[in-house]
C-alpha cells in the first residue's frame, strides 16, 4: 500500500506503483485542476507542491507531476491547486490567485495553476525577494496567451503585499497569516510522522528508477507496464559531502540540490547560473546525478561537466566497484555497467585552489532546451604553464566525450592563442559529429572549436587574442 497526504486529506492506495502522479490525481481522485499538457515536463501545466519531511520539517518543492512514479510519493505531502485555497469550505481565492485576475495573468487559464503553484514554491522557499530569482522559479511554465507580463505583475503584486505585513515568529507562519498557504499546512508534519516508512522492491525489476525525468519520456508504457522497482533514496543516498581530497555525490542527489550544495558553491561558484541551463526548476528538483549519467545521453548537461573533472563511478551489485566515468560509455546509449549493477556515487579531486572551470552550452533556444553541442574545461596553469587541464565535448559522438588528445597536447605548454588554437584544431580530428535535427555535421564541429575558444577567452582575456583565434 501507498500512502501520503493529497492536501489536506490522507490517502492509501494500492494501485500499481510505477503509475504516474497525474494520472493519480485527475483520474482517481478526480481533482481536475491540475491539467494534462505535454506529459514531458515541458508546459508546467501539471505541476504540483511536493513535501518531504526531513528532521521534523516538511521540506517543499515544485515537480511536473506527469513524471512522477506514485512510489515515490509514500510519506509525502502533495498539493495541486484545489489545496492552496485559504479556506477550503469557503472557496476564496488565495493573495496569488487575486493578483493574477487583478493583474490580467490569466486568459484560458489552462496554464494558471501551475503558475500558481510555481509562486506559491518561490514563496515557501525564498525570504528575501529577488525579481530574476522569483521570475526564474517560474521556468518551465508556459502561457501561450498573456506574453507573461501579467503574470509578473501578478507576482510582484504579491510580493509588494507580503512584504508590508508584520513578521511573525517563523517565515512559515506568516505565509499562513498571508493566507498564500491555507492553515492546515500545520498540521501536514504530524501527519507524515504518522505513516510508516516503505521500500519497493522486486525481484527481478526490469527498470531502476530514479528521477525518471526521462524515463517516463522515453518509455512511458513499458515503465507503467513493468511496475517497476524504485530507488530508496534512504539506501542510495542524495548526500553531497568531502571524503578526503574528494568529493562525493550520492548517485540520488538532484541537480538542484547540486546547485544548492554549499560544497559544490564553494569550489564551483558560477555552477548555479551554468546549471539554470539545466531544464526547469521543476525538472532539476527530480532529475538525479545518476540518471543523467545512466541515461547516457551524448549532449547531457552534468555528466559533460563531470567528465571535465576527472570523476568516478562507483557501481554495487553482485560486487562493488569503481570505473572512470570517461570508461562508462563503450558506445551509443551502451554503458560499462552490468544489468545488475546500480550508480551509488560519483566522485572527483576537490579542485586546487587556482583551478578553473567553465561549462558552455549552445542550443536552440537558451533556456529549456538540449544542447546542440555543449562543453566543459577544467584546468590548472601556474606562471603561465598549463599543469593539468581536461576537455569534454558533448554532441559530437555517440558517447559523452573527454577530448582526450586535445587536452594531453596542453600539458606542459605555454598557455598562449597559437597553443589554444592547435588543441582545437586536434579536437576536430576526435570527434565524429553527425547531422540532425540539431545542426549538420559541420556546423557542430564548428560550433565546438567556438565553444573550445570560448573557454579560454573567458577564463584568460589577457592571455587570449580572440581576435588572432578567428
Amino acid at each position: 500500500m501507498i500512502e501520503f497526504i493529497l492536501n489536506q486529506k490522507k490517502i492509501t492506495t494500492d494501485i500499481a506503483p510505477t503509475t504516474v502522479l497525474l494520472d493519480f490525481i485527475r483520474k482517481e481522485q478526480k481533482l481536475t485542476g491540475t491539467k494534462e499538457g505535454c506529459r514531458e515536463g515541458d508546459c508546467g501545466a501539471c505541476t504540483i507542491l511536493l513535501g518531504e519531511l526531513i528532521d521534523n520539517k516538511v521540506h517543499y518543492k515544485t515537480v511536473n507531476s506527469c513524471l512522477v512514479p506514485l512510489a515515490s510519493i509514500h510519506r509525502k505531502h502533495v498539493v495541486t491547486i484545489e489545496g492552496m485555497t485559504p479556506n477550503l469550505n469557503e472557496k476564496k481565492l488565495s493573495p496569488i490567485q487575486e493578483s493574477m485576475v487583478e493583474e490580467g495573468g490569466t486568459q484560458c487559464g489552462f496554464c494558471t495553476p501551475g503558475f500558481v503553484i510555481s509562486m506559491t514554491g518561490y514563496f515557501l522557499n525564498n525570504k528575501n525577494y529577488e525579481e530574476q530569482e522569483a521570475i526564474n522559479s517560474l521556468g518551465g511554465n508556459i502561457c501561450r496567451c498573456t506574453g507573461y507580463h501579467g503574470i509578473i505583475r501578478a507576482l510582484k503584486r504579491t510580493n509588494d503585499e507580503f512584504k508590508n505585513m508584520p513578521e511573525l515568529k517563523s517565515h512559515f507562519e506568516k505565509l499562513i497569516s498571508a493566507k498564500i498557504l491555507p492553515e492546515y499546512f500545520r498540521r501536514i508534519p504530524k501527519m507524515l510522522k504518522d505513516i510508516k516508512p516503505k521500500k519497493f522492491e522486486e525481484e527481478k525489476p526490469k527498470f531502476v528508477i530514479g528521477g525518471g525525468t526521462d524515463l517516463y519520456v522515453q518509455k512511458w508504457e513499458e515503465v507503467v507496464d513493468s511496475r517497476a522497482k524504485f530507488i530508496d533514496l534512504k539506501n542510495v543516498s542524495n548526500e553531497i559531502y568531502k571524503d578526503g581530497n574528494e568529493i562525493v555525490i550520492g548517485a540520488a542527489a538532484t541537480i538542484e540540490e547540486v546547485i544548492q550544495s554549499k560544497i559544490i558553491k564553494k569550489y564551483f561558484p558560477q555552477i548555479k547560473e551554468q546549471l539554470e541551463l539545466f531544464g526547469s526548476l521543476p525538472i532539476r528538483n527530480k532529475a538525479t546525478v545518476a540518471g543523467n549519467i545512466v541515461n547516457a545521453s551524448p549532449i547531457g548537461d552534468f555528466t559533460n561537466i563531470l567528465l571535465t573533472l576527472d570523476s568516478k563511478v562507483y557501481l554495487d551489485g553482485k560486487k562493488k566497484r569503481t570505473i572512470p566515468l570517461e570508461e562508462f560509455y563503450i558506445g551509443y546509449k551502451q554503458l560499462a555497467k552490468k544489468k545488475n549493477e546500480i550508480v551509488t556515487k560519483i566522485s572527483f579531486e576537490i579542485p586546487d585552489k587556482k583551478f578553473q572551470f567553465n561549462f558552455e552550452k549552445v542550443s536552440k533556444r537558451t533556456y529549456l532546451d538540449i544542447a546542440s553541442v555543449n562543453s566543459s574545461i577544467g584546468i590548472l596553469e601556474k606562471n603561465n604553464i598549463i599543469e593539468r587541464i581536461r576537455i569534454s565535448a558533448g554532441g559530437v559522438a555517440p558517447v559523452p566525450l573527454y577530448l582526450k588528445n586535445a587536452s594531453n597536447f596542453l600539458i606542459n605548454k605555454e598557455l598562449s592563442t597559437i597553443n589554444v588554437k592547435e588543441s582545437a584544431s586536434i579536437a576536430m580530428n576526435e570527434i565524429s559529429p553527425i547531422s540532425d535535427a540539431r545542426g549538420s555535421a559541420d556546423y557542430k564541429k564548428l560550433l565546438l572549436r567556438q565553444l573550445i575558444y570560448a573557454h579560454f577567452i573567458l577564463l584568460f582575456p589577457n592571455k587570449i587574442n580572440a581576435e588572432e583565434l578567428l
